[in-house]
C-alpha cells in the first residue's frame, strides 16, 4: 500500500484505496521496467522508490502491478471524516449538502475503505472549502466501489456555496474488539470489504500509537500480543506493521503482503489506548479531558477527586499524582464540559472502568475545569534537585533504573526535555548493581518521552552501569542558546528574574551552566523581551564558582513591584573551547576562553580523553582523529593555559572536566597543543537499491547534507564504500540517478589517495568553497551493491557475438568509447570479459547508433591482464564531439560454445525463455513447430544435461525485443541450435506472446518448505528432493539463509521428509565461508546418501535477527518449473 499511495499521490489522485497484483487490470506491453518496488510511502514520485535497476527483473505480463486511487476525499476532519470533496478533471470540488445522499455516503466510505457512514453533514460542518463547488448531483445506487461509476446529473442548485459544502463521518477503517470499549482490544481493519486482524510478528508501542492515532483515542499505553483480546476470525491482513509510529493511519506504515497469511489467529495483536489526555504542560500535567464518544470533554473540578486523580496518573503511566488543580488552571478551553461524576476506587486501570453518575453540578464552566500534576514517568533521583539524579522510569506500577549501555547525550536530552527541565548538559553512567526497566535506549533526540525511545525491551533485570542526567535549571530565550532572556526553572514553571536581583555572579553560573563560556553583558530592562507567567520572587546570591544555579543561595527580594518590564537578559561569549589555525572549524590550535582571553593549551596538558569532550561534545566534530603536539597548527602569542584538564571522556563540556595545576608551568608556544576531530561524524548512502548504493550524505556539527560532485571523484568513493563495508567504488553518479537531496550541502573536497580506510584519514583542501545546488549531489554505487554487477558491462553491436562497436555501461547508462582514449589493453579486457578469446583487431567505426552520440565514455586504463573492464582505473563520461566509434574483432569462442544462446526468467541458468543472440541483439524463438528434440539440443548446447520439458507458450512470460527464430526443427542429436534447420520470423509473423522455454535436467533451486524455516529442499532432474542433515554445520545453513534472502544466521537441526517418496539428493553438504551459493559447496554426488528419510532430513530455522525485512517476503511455490521462493 505504500507503493501504492506514492502512484496516488504523484497523479494527484487522492489516497491509495488498494494495491493489486497478477495483471488485476489486464497485462500490459512493452519492458517491465521495475520489480521488487520498495517505497516508504512519503515519496513524491515512484522513481524516488528503492528498486534494482531499471528493467531488472523476474517476472513476466502476467504479474503487473496495479492501483486504484480514490476519486474522493474527506477534508479537515480525519481520514474516515470530513468535507467531502470529489476530483473533477485536476482538481478537488466540494459538493452541495442539497446533491448529496445515503446511498452516496456509502460509496463514498466505501471507497475510502472506511465501513459504513455514520452521519451526513450539511451546512459546512467541516469548514468551507475553497475554489469550485461541483456543478452535479451524484446518483449512486450504494452498491458502487467508486464514486467515479455513480451517475451523474446536472445540479438543479445553481446558487450552492461553501456555506453548503457537505460533511461525512464513515465509521473508519480499523477497529479495537472485545476490550470492553472502542479504545481497548483486538485489531482488526477493514481491507476490500473484509474485516480482519493483524499479526503481532513485530508489533510493539509504535504500532499501537498509530492505531490509537487512527481511532482518535489518545496515546498508547500498550501493545499486547499473543491474542490477549481473544482471537479473531477471518482474514490476517497484516502480517509486520512496520510503522514508524507517525503515521496517520495503519494502512499508511510500510506493511508487507497485505493478506498473505503465515500467521494464525493465536497470534492476533491488540492495542490499549488512552482515554484520558493532559493538556497544556505536558503529558503528565496539564488539563484532564476524557474521551466521550468521538470527542474529548473537560471535567468540572468538584465531579473530580484524589482517586480519580490516581486512575489518570496510572492510565497515562505517569506515576502518582502529585496535586489536583482546580479554576482552569491549566486554561480554558472550548466545547462540552462532562456531565458525568467520577467514582473511581483508585484502583482501576483506566479511567473508562470507574463508575459513573450524572453529574450534580449542571451549571458548571470551563472556568471550573480540573488540571492534574502527576509524578511524571520518568524521574531522576539521588541528584540533589529534580532536574538531575539517576534516571528512573515508571512502568508496571513500579519505578526502576534506567541500564547505562550506550547512554548518550540525545538519550540524557530526551528525558530533561520530558521533564521540562532545560537542556541536557551532563549524561554520565552510575555504577550499580540495581533493578532496571530498559537496557540499550537508543533516542532520536526528538521524542516527547523516554519510553517512545527504542530500547532492548522493557523487561526487568540487574544492571551494574545505571543511566544518569544532568539537566540546566535556566535557559536563556530570545536570540541563541547563548543569549536572550534569563528564566529559571522553579518548580513545575519557568519564570524570569528581576534585573535588580540579578548580577555578574550570577551570569557567570548561567554562562557556565549552559557551557556557553563568560558573560559578556547583563542586560536590563526586558531587553530581549517580556516574558510570561511569573516573575521569581527571590534574589540569586551567586559567588560565580558554582557549577548550576541550583545550588546558588537565595533570599527573598525585596523588590516587590518588579514586572515583565524588568526582566534581565544575558549575553554569554559563547562556547569554551575553539580550534583556530586549522583547515575547518573542526581542526587546529586548541585554545580554551579565560576571562574573556583564548589561550593556547600545553601539549603536555591535553590527552586523548580531553580530545573526545572537544571534539564529540562540544564542537559536535564527530571523534578525534589526532592530537597534534609541538605547535602542529601555528604558534599562537600572549598566555598559555596554566592548568592540565583530567577529562574522563564522557563529559558534555570541557568545564565539567577536573583541573589541577600544570606540571609544565614554563610551557612554551613552541608546545601549542593541535587536534584534528573527524568532522563528519556519519556517512551514508540513500535512495539507493540497498545500502551499498545511493546519494552520498555526510553529518557534520549534527547536521547531514550532500555533498557537491565537483568536490567528489572516484578516490574519494572508493574510500567512502570501504568505511561503509561496502567494498570498493565502481561508479561515481550524479543526483540524475539517486534524486536530488536536501538541506546543506557540503563543498569539501576531500583529497583521497584511496587506500584510507575512513574518510577522516583524507585531508580536505578546502571547505565550502564553491556554490553547488542540489542538482549536483554525488551519488556512489559500491561493488557491495547489488546495482555493481551491471557497471562495467560491454557489449558489441552491429555485428556478430565476437565482432562489433563496443558499448560500455558507465554510471547506469550505455555509452559508446572514444576511439582515441583506447588501446590493445583495453581491447583485450574486453574480449576477456564477453569470453571471446585474444584481441585481432580494433579499428573506426560510424556510429549505428545515433542515439548514443551524445553519451561517450573514456579514459579507461587497463594493464591487459585485468578479467573485467570494471578492474580497471578509473573512466569518465564526457560530451561526444564525434560519431566515431570503437569497434573490435576478438578471436572467437573456443570457451563460449553456448554464448550466442540463453535461458531467462527462471532465476537459474538451465530453465527459462529460450533467447537466442543474432545481429548484435538479443531476441526470442516462437512456438511454431517446437517440441522435446529442440530443447534437447538447447539443453546439450549450454551443457544443462537433458531436457525434461519444452513448455510454451510464454510459460517464462513475454520477452521483448526482436523475435528471431520460427518453425526451429531439430533431429535432437545436433551440437548447436544453429545447426538445427529454422525460419527467420517476418515482421508482423511472430508475437512474444508465443515465447518458447526449456526446461533442462541440471536445472536446480532450494526452497524451505515453510518460507524461511522448515526442511530444506532441492529440484533436481524435474523433482524436488531431500538434502540429508549429515555433516552439515551452521556455516551451511547461514548461506541457505542469505541465499533465500532470510537473514543472515541460521541453524541446522534433523527433520522427517515432507513427502515420504522423495529422493535424498545431497549428503555430506559441507559449505565453507567464501562458498556464495549451495552448489558451490562440497557433498556427495547426486542421489549417494546414506541417511534415512525418517529423522535424517536437514531442517534449517533462519535467526530472527537477520534481514528480518525480507524475511517476510518469501512465498514458497511448489511449482517444479518456476522459483520456489518469488518476492
Amino acid at each position: 500500500m505504500s507503493d501504492a499511495a506514492v502512484v496516488c499521490r504523484e497523479l494527484g489522485c487522492g489516497e491509495a484505496v488498494d494495491a493489486l497484483g497478477k495483471s488485476h487490470f489486464g497485462s500490459g506491453s512493452g519492458p517491465i521496467w521495475m520489480d521488487d518496488v520498495d517505497c516508504s510511502g512519503s515519496e513524491s514520485r515512484l522513481k524516488n522508490c528503492r528498486s534494482p535497476v531499471w528493467g531488472k527483473h523476474d517476472c513476466n505480463e502476467t504479474h503487473n502491478s496495479g492501483v486504484i486511487c480514490s476519486g474522493a476525499r474527506l477534508v479537515l476532519g480525519s481520514r474516515c471524516s470530513g468535507r467531502v470533496e470529489v476530483l473533477h478533471g485536476e482538481s478537488w470540488v466540494t459538493v452541495c449538502d442539497a446533491d448529496f445522499n445515503q446511498q452516496d455516503a456509502e460509496v463514498v466510505c466505501r471507497e475510502l475503505g472506511c465501513g459504513s457512514p455514520v452521519k451526513v453533514l450539511g451546512a459546512a460542518a467541516f469548514g468551507r472549502g475553497e475554489g469550485q463547488v461541483w456543478s452535479e448531483v451524484l446518483q449512486c445506487r450504494g452498491n458502487k466501489s467508486q464514486i467515479h461509476f455513480c451517475p451523474k446529473s446536472s445540479s438543479l442548485k445553481h446558487n450552492c456555496s461553501h456555506d453548503n459544502d457537505v460533511g461525512l463521518v464513515c465509521a473508519g477503517s480499523v477497529r479495537l474488539m472485545n476490550g470492553g470499549s472502542r479504545c481497548a482490544g483486538r485489531v482488526e481493519v477493514l481491507h476490500r470489504g473484509q474485516w480482519g486482524t493483524v499479526c503481532d510478528d513485530y508489533w510493539d508501542m509504535r504500532d499501537a500509537a498509530v492505531v490509537c492515532r487512527e481511532l482518535g483515542c489518545g496515546e498508547a499505553i500498550d501493545a499486547p500480543r499473543r491474542a490477549r483480546f481473544g482471537s479473531g476470525s477471518g482474514p490476517i491482513w497484516v502480517e509486520y506493521a512496520n510503522c514508524a509510529g507517525s503515521e496517520s493511519s495503519l494502512k499508511n506504515c510500510r506493511s508487507y503482503d497485505w493478506g498473505r497469511q503465515r500467521c494464525n489467529h493465536d497470534e492476533d495483536a491488540g492495542a490499549v489506548c488512552a482515554e484520558v489526555r493532559l493538556v497544556g504542560r505536558s503529558r503528565c500535567s496539564g488539563r484532564v479531558e476524557v474521551l466521550h464518544g468521538e470527542s474529548w470533554v473537560t471535567v468540572c473540578d468538584a465531579d473530580f477527586d484524589q482517586q480519580g486523580a490516581e486512575v489518570v496518573c496510572r492510565e497515562l503511566g505517569c506515576g502518582s499524582p502529585v496535586e489536583v488543580l482546580g479554576a482552569a488552571a491549566f486554561g480554558r478551553v472550548e466545547g462540552q464540559v462532562w456531565s458525568e461524576e467520577l467514582q473511581c476506587r483508585g484502583n482501576k486501570s483506566q479511567i473508562h472502568f470507574c463508575p459513573k453518575s450524572s453529574s450534580l453540578k449542571h451549571n458548571c464552566s470551563h472556568d471550573n475545569d480540573v488540571g492534574l500534576v502527576c509524578a511524571d514517568s520518568v524521574r531522576l533521583v539521588d541528584g540533589g534537585h529534580r532536574c538531575a539524579g539517576r534516571v528512573e522510569v515508571f512502568y508496571n506500577r513500579t519505578w526502576r533504573s534506567v541500564c547505562g549501555k550506550n547512554w548518550d547525550i540525545r538519550d540524557a536530552a530526551v528525558v530533561c526535555r520530558e521533564l521540562g527541565c532545560g537542556e541536557a548538559v551532563f549524561k554520565n553512567v552510575q555504577f550499580g548493581p540495581r533493578s532496571a526497566w530498559m537496557d540499550d535506549v537508543n533516542c532520536s533526540g526528538s521524542e516527547s518521552s523516554v519510553k517512545h525511545c527504542r530500547s532492548a525491551g522493557w523487561v526487568e533485570q540487574i544492571c551494574n552501569r545505571l543511566a544518569g542526567v544532568i539537566c540546566s535549571g535556566v535557559r536563556l530565550v530570545g536570540r541563541s542558546r547563548c543569549s536572550g532572556r534569563v528564566e529559571v526553572l522553579h518548580g513545575e514553571s519557568w519564570v524570569t528574574v528581576c534585573d535588580a536581583d540579578f548580577d555578574q555572579q550570577g551570569a557567570e553560573v548561567v554562562c557556565r551552566e549552559l557551557g556557553c563560556g563568560s558573560p559578556v553583558e547583563v542586560l536590563g530592562a526586558a531587553a530581549f523581551g517580556r516574558g510570561e507567567g511569573q516573575v521569581w520572587s527571590e534574589e540569586l546570591q551567586c559567588r560565580g564558582n558554582k557549577s548550576q544555579i541550583h545550588f546558588c543561595p537565595k533570599s527573598s527580594s525585596l523588590k516587590h513591584n518588579c514586572s515583565h518590564d524588568n526582566d534581565v537578559g544575558l549575553a554569554c561569549s559563547g562556547d569554551k573551547r575553539r580550534l583556530v589555525g586549522g583547515p575547518n572549524a573542526c581542526s587546529g590550535r586548541v585554545e580554551k576562553l579565560h576571562r574573556n582571553s583564548w589561550l593556547p593549551v600545553c601539549d603536555a596538558d591535553f590527552n586523548q580523553q580531553d580530545a573526545e569532550v572537544v571534539c564529540s561534545w562540544e564542537l559536535g566534530c564527530g571523534s578525534p582523529v589526532e592530537v597534534l603536539g609541538a605547535a602542529a597548527f601555528g604558534r599562537a602569542e600572549g598566555q598559555m593555559w596554566s592548568e592540565e584538564l583530567q577529562c574522563r571522556g564522557n563529559e558534555s563540556h570541557m568545564y565539567l572536566c577536573q583541573t589541577s595545576p600544570s606540571l609544565k608551568p614554563n610551557c612554551s608556544h613552541n608546545k601549542d597543543v593541535g587536534l584534528r576531530c573527524s568532522g563528519h561524524t556519519q556517512a551514508r548512502l540513500m535512495n539507493g537499491s540497498d545500502s551499498c548504493s545511493g546519494r552520498v550524505e555526510l553529518q557534520y556539527l549534527s547536521e547531514w547534507g550532500t555533498v557537491c560532485d565537483v568536490s567528489w571523484d572516484m578516490r574519494a568513493a572508493s574510500v567512502l564504500c570501504a568505511q561503509l563495508k561496502c567494498g570498493s567504488s565502481v561508479a561515481v553518479l550524479g543526483s540524475d540517478w539517486f534524486g536530488e537531496g536536501s538541506g546543506r550541502i557540503w563543498a569539501d573536497v576531500f583529497d583521497c589517495q584511496g587506500n584510507e580506510t575512513h574518510l577522516l584519514k583524507c585531508p580536505i583542501s578546502s571547505w565550502s568553497r564553491t556554490a553547488c545546488s542540489h542538482k549536483q549531489d554525488a551519488g556512489v554505487i559500491c561493488s557491495g551493491s547489488s546495482l555493481a554487477s551491471h557497471e562495467g558491462g560491454v557489449r558489441l553491436s552491429g555485428g556478430m557475438e565476437c565482432e562489433g562497436e563496443v558499448e560500455v555501461f558507465f554510471r547506469q547508462e550505455w555509452r559508446r568509447v572514444l576511439l582515441d582514449s583506447w588501446s590493445e589493453s583495453e581491447a583485450s579486457v574486453v574480449c576477456r570479459q564477453l569470453g571471446c578469446g585474444s584481441v585481432l583487431n580494433t579499428s573506426s567505426s560510424s556510429s549505428s547508433s545515433p542515439e548514443h552520440s551524445y553519451m561517450c565514455v573514456t579514459g579507461f586504463n587497463c594493464s591487459g591482464s585485468e578479467a573485467h573492464l570494471r578492474n580497471c582505473s578509473s573512466s569518465q563520461a564526457v560530451n561526444c564531439s564525434s560519431t566515431v566509434q570503437l569497434y573490435i574483432t576478438c578471436s572467437g569462442t573456443s570457451n563460449t560454445v553456448h554464448s550466442s544462446i540463453r535461458l531467462v526468467g527462471s532465476g537459474g541458468d538451465c530453465a527459462g525463455r529460450l533467447e537466442v543472440f543474432h545481429s548484435g541483439s538479443w531476441g526470442t524463438v516462437s512456438d511454431e513447430l517446437w517440441d522435446i528434440e529442440d530443447a534437447q539440443v538447447v539443453c546439450r548446447q549450454l551443457q544443462c544435461g537433458v531436457a525434461l520439458s519444452a513448455p510454451g507458450p510464454a510459460r517464462f512470460g513475454s520477452g521483448t525485443g526482436p523475435i528471431w527464430l520460427n518453425e526451429v526443427e531439430c533431429e535432437g542429436n545436433e551440437a548447436s541450435l544453429w545447426n538445427c534447420r529454422y525460419q527467420l520470423c517476418g515482421e508482423d509473423e511472430c508475437g512474444h506472446k508465443d515465447d518458447v522455454g526449456v526446461v533442462c535436467s541440471e536445472y536446480k533451486e532450494i526452497r524451505l518448505t515453510e518460507g524461511c524455516e522448515g526442511n530444506l529442499e532441492v529440484f533436481y532432474n524435474g523433482t524436488w528432493g531431500n538434502v540429508c542433515v549429515n555433516g552439515m554445520t551452521d556455516e551451511t545453513a547461514k548461506l541457505i539463509c542469505r541465499e533465500l534472502n532470510c537473514g543472515r544466521t541460521g541453524s541446522e537441526s534433523w527433520s522427517k521428509a515432507r513427502v515420504e517418496s522423495a529422493p535424498n539428493w545431497l549428503d555430506n553438504v559441507k559449505c565453507r565461508k567464501h562458498d556464495s551459493t549451495l552448489w558451490h559447496c562440497p557433498s556427495s554426488s547426486w542421489g549417494e546418501n546414506r541417511c534415512d528419510n525418517r529423522n535424517e532430513v536437514a531442517c534449517i530455522t533462519s535467526s530472527e535477527n537477520g534481514n528480518t525485512l525480507d524475511l517476510t517476503n518469501w512465498l514458497c511455490d511448489s511449482s517444479p518449473h518456476e522459483r520456489p521462493c518469488s518476492s
